[in-house]
């Protein structure tokens, strides 16, 4: 009986653990900011960001739950290539919002 129950605690655990391994990179910013913690929209955001960036614009993307000032500078950038990722950025948002919202 207690092999059992150890089998079943292990799993548990390994389960536990092996879900927030996969947690992409916009879920841990999204769950380590002041204003998550809600793992639903949290994990909604990120699968948002799955389906409309990269995994560097993911990452890059995460950092603005720190420092909202990285997001400013990235829109009011004059290079062409920050102008790229905003777009894709505005696009994520959009997407985050409609499929999260609710």
């Amino acid at each position: 009986m207690k092999s059992i129950l150890f089998a079943a605690a292990t799993a548990a655990s390994l389960a536990v653990f092996s879900g927030a391994a996969m947690a992409g990179p916009i879920e841990r910013a999204c769950m380590a900011s002041d204003r998550g913690g809600n793992r639903a929209l949290c994990g909604c955001i990120q699968q948002a960001a799955d389906m409309t960036l990269s995994g560097g614009d993911q990452r890059r993307a995460a950092k603005f739950f720190k420092n909202p000032e990285a997001a400013h500078a990235t829109w009011m950038s004059q290079k062409a290539s920050d102008d790229s990722f905003w777009d894709r950025y505005k696009s994520f948002g959009r997407t985050a919002e409609a499929y999260c919202a609710g």
